[in-house]
């Protein structure tokens, strides 16, 4: 009778030893489904956010694309104006400039 019990037990440990391997088994099987669900919920919201991003980006550049026109017009004035500027002060002060370089060159120190 001790055989068929220590049997019995032998059996009931391979049993219970297999049972324990399937439940890890199905846990690590939802594990790796979750995993997965995981990283393809991920490169949804990654795609999501890439489209906004690029939407965003082109919006912005079709805003300042048409203002670029205006924007060049307006930098062409303002360096015209700053030349034109530019050019009437050296006319109002070469005079003077010429006159104190003349002054320098002639003059004599000991």
């Amino acid at each position: 009778m001790d055989a068929s019990r220590g049997h019995n037990g032998i059996q009931l440990l391979l049993t219970a030893e297999q049972e324990a391997q399937q439940i890890v088994n199905a846990a690590r099987n939802a594990k790796l489904a979750r995993l997965k669900q995981a990283k393809e919920e991920a490169e949804k919201e990654v795609a999501e956010f890439r489209a906004q991003m690029e939407a965003d980006y082109q919006r912005k550049l079709t805003e300042t694309s048409g203002d670029s026109g205006a924007n060049v017009k307006r930098i062409e004035k303002e360096t015209e104006a700053k030349i034109h500027h530019l050019k009437t002060e050296a006319d109002r002060i070469s005079h003077d400039v010429v006159d104190m370089l003349l002054k320098h060159v002639t003059s004599v120190r000991y």
